[in-house]
C-alpha cells in the first residue's frame, strides 16, 4: 500500500512539475473569400490589421499606382500654389503611347494642377515634371520614394521612377502598396484631389481651350456599372508587364478599408468589390479603450523601488486608437501585450503601448497614456528623482522579487463575454491565490518557496533519468531567474525616466492605478453587450 501511494505522489508532483494545458482551439480568422489576381489585400486603414491577404509580400510590377506614392511625396513637400515648367525630359522621357494629359515642353502649370493631371488622368509627364521640381531630377526623386516608402514600413519595394512605367528595378507587394495607400488615405489634400469627379487643366500649348479631365477609377462613378458604394477613390494602373493593377479606398460605417489588386487579369474591379464585401460584411472597428479595461498584469511589471500600482485612475487607453474583430467574435479570443519600448515618434505622456492580437494575428494597438491628476486625488509622495537615488532603488539585490514578467508581457485573456487578466500578487507583497492552471515555478516564484529539497527527496528513487532531467529544469530556471533579473533591473530604469519625464510620482501612479480598476468594473459589462447587441444585429 505504501509503495502504491509512493507511486502515485511521484506521478502527482511529476505531471505538477511538467504542466500541460487542454485549450480550447482558437475561432477561426473569417476565410471564406477568393480572388483572381495573382496578388491581392484588404487592410484595414486605422489599424493597419490584414483582413484577407493573397501573395501579400510577393514582388509585382505595380504599374501606374505608383503615383500614389509620388504625389503623397509632392503634397508633403510643396505648397500646392508653387508653379512647375515642364521639361524636355518630363515630356518625351516615357514610353510611346502611355497615359498622358498632352501637356507639352515649356508649359507651366501649378502644383495642384499637376496633381489633378497626376491623379485623375494618371499623366505620365506630370509624374516626371512634378519629380523634377521636387529633387531636380526623377532619378533623385526615386531615392526619396524609396525612403519614404520604408518610414512607411515597406520592405518588399523598390522604386526606380515616378510613374510607374516598366522598369525591371520598380516593383511592390500588395502589403506595401497597402501602407502607402494606407498614408495617402490619411492625408486630406490627397483624398480632396483623387476623389474629384472631374477637374479643368488650364490653357497649354496643345490644349487651346483647356482641359476637362476625370478620373480612370471607375468605382467612384455612379454612372459606371463597376461603381461601388462607399468607394472614396484610388488609382488604376496597368502595363503589358504589370496586367491590371488597381487601388481603391472606401468607407462604411465607420470602417475604412484599402484594397490592392497586383498583376489582374482584366478581373480587378471584381476582385476589389469582393474583398471590400468581405470586409464590410465580417468585420469591424472598434475603438480599443471600449473593451480594454484591465491593467492588473502590469502590477507585477511596473513596481517602482517597491511602490505597487494600485488602481488606473491617472492612466487611460488612448481613445483614438481601434482595433479590427470579426464581427461574430468571442472577446475571448482577444489578447494583449505591454511593450515599454517607446520612440520619440510615439504619443507625449505615453508609458507603453499595448498590442492586440486574435490568435497571434495583430489586429491593432493603443497607447497607456498618463493623464493629469488633481490634488484631492492623490497624497503627494517623495519625489521620482529622490527615489531613484535611494539604496533600494539601485541595488539590484533590492529588486529580487519586485517585478516579473518580460518587456512584452501578456495584457489580457478573455473569458466568456468579457476580458479577464491573471490575477497578479497583491500589492502588500503577500502571494495571490493559485489558481489550478498556475505553473508551479510561477508559484514558486510567488510565494518564495520553491520547494526544490523536497521534491529532489521525492524524485530521488524514480531513476537516474528523472534525476538529471529535474537538474536541467533547475539549471534552466536559474538562468532564466538570471536573464529576468538583468531585464529588470534595465526596464526599472526606464520606467523612472519615463514617469519622472511625465511628472507622476510613484505614490501618485498607486493612487491612479486603484481609481482606475473600480471604475473600470462597473463599465466593462456593459460596454461589452452593447457592441455585440449594437454592431453585430
Amino acid at each position: 500500500m505504501k509503495r502504491l501511494l509512493s507511486l502515485i505522489l511521484s506521478v502527482v508532483l511529476l505531471a505538477g512539475l511538467f504542466p500541460f494545458r487542454v485549450q480550447a482551439a482558437a475561432p477561426l480568422w473569417p476565410e471564406n473569400i477568393s480572388i483572381q489576381a495573382e496578388g491581392g489585400i484588404v487592410m484595414d486603414a486605422d489599424t493597419g490589421t490584414v483582413i484577407f491577404g493573397k501573395n501579400i509580400h510577393t514582388a509585382y510590377y505595380p504599374a501606374s499606382i505608383t503615383k500614389i506614392l509620388t504625389a503623397l511625396i509632392v503634397i508633403e513637400r510643396c505648397d500646392l500654389d508653387e508653379m512647375v515648367t515642364f521639361s524636355h525630359n518630363a515630356v518625351y522621357n516615357v514610353e510611346s503611347g502611355s497615359s498622358s494629359a498632352g501637356l507639352d515642353e515649356g508649359d507651366v502649370l501649378s502644383v495642384r494642377d499637376c496633381l489633378y493631371a497626376l491623379l485623375l488622368k494618371s499623366a505620365n509627364e506630370a509624374a516626371n515634371a512634378l519629380a523634377e521640381h521636387v529633387a531636380g531630377t526623377t532619378e533623385s526623386f526615386a531615392e526619396l520614394m524609396n525612403v519614404r516608402a520604408a518610414s512607411l514600413g515597406c520592405q518588399d519595394s523598390h522604386f526606380a521612377n515616378p510613374s510607374g512605367l516598366n522598369d525591371p528595378n520598380h516593383y511592390t507587394s500588395a502589403y506595401d502598396m497597402a501602407l502607402i495607400g494606407r498614408a495617402a488615405l490619411e492625408n486630406p489634400t490627397f483624398m480632396e484631389i483623387d476623389s474629384t469627379l472631374y477637374y479643368d487643366l488650364p490653357v497649354t500649348k496643345r490644349n487651346k481651350e483647356g482641359l476637362t479631365i476625370y478620373p480612370g477609377h471607375k468605382m467612384i462613378k455612379k454612372n459606371m456599372p463597376e461603381y461601388y458604394s462607399g468607394a472614396l477613390g484610388g488609382k488604376t494602373g496597368y502595363t503589358s508587364l504589370a496586367g491590371n493593377t488597381l487601388v481603391t479606398f472606401a468607407s462604411r460605417d465607420g470602417m475604412n478599408l484599402v484594397a490592392v489588386v497586383l498583376n489582374g487579369h482584366s478581373t480587378h474591379y471584381s476582385d476589389t468589390k469582393t474583398m471590400l464585401n468581405f470586409g464590410f460584411r465580417n468585420f469591424l472597428t472598434v475603438p480599443a479603450a471600449d473593451f480594454d479595461k484591465d491593467f492588473t498584469s502590469i502590477d507585477n511589471d511596473m513596481t517602482i523601488g517597491g511602490l505597487s500600482p494600485t488602481g488606473l485612475s491617472g492612466l487611460e487607453l488612448d481613445p483614438s486608437m481601434k482595433i479590427t474583430i470579426p464581427k461574430d467574435a468571442v472577446y475571448s479570443s482577444i489578447t494583449s501585450r505591454l511593450s515599454y519600448d517607446l520612440t520619440d515618434q510615439d504619443p507625449a505622456g505615453s508609458i507603453a503601448r499595448v498590442q492586440y492580437y486574435w490568435d497571434e494575428r495583430p489586429i491593432g494597438f493603443t497607447y497607456l497614456i498618463v493623464t493629469a491628476v488633481s490634488p484631492d486625488q492623490v497624497m503627494l509622495p517623495a519625489q521620482v528623482s529622490s527615489l531613484a537615488e535611494s539604496p533600494a532603488q539601485t541595488d539590484p539585490e533590492n529588486l529580487s522579487g519586485q517585478e516579473t514578467g518580460s518587456d512584452d508581457v501578456s495584457l489580457s485573456e478573455a473569458s466568456g463575454d468579457q476580458a479577464v487578466l491573471p490575477a497578479p500578487a497583491s500589492w502588500e507583497g503577500q502571494p495571490a491565490p493559485l489558481s489550478d492552471e498556475t505553473d508551479p515555478t510561477e508559484a514558486a516564484s510567488l510565494t518564495g518557496t520553491p520547494g526544490i529539497p523536497r521534491f529532489v527527496y521525492l524524485i530521488a528513487g524514480c531513476g537516474a533519468g528523472i534525476l538529471l532531467l529535474s537538474a536541467a529544469g533547475i539549471i534552466f530556471v536559474i538562468h532564466s531567474r538570471k536573464k529576468e533579473e538583468e531585464d529588470r533591473i534595465l526596464r526599472r530604469q526606464r520606467r523612472l525616466e519615463r514617469l519622472e519625464q511625465a511628472g507622476i510620482t510613484p505614490d501618485e501612479f498607486d493612487s491612479m492605478v486603484q481609481r482606475r480598476r473600480s471604475m473600470a468594473a462597473q463599465k466593462r459589462g456593459s460596454r461589452l453587450r452593447r457592441y455585440h447587441d449594437d454592431e453585430l444585429v
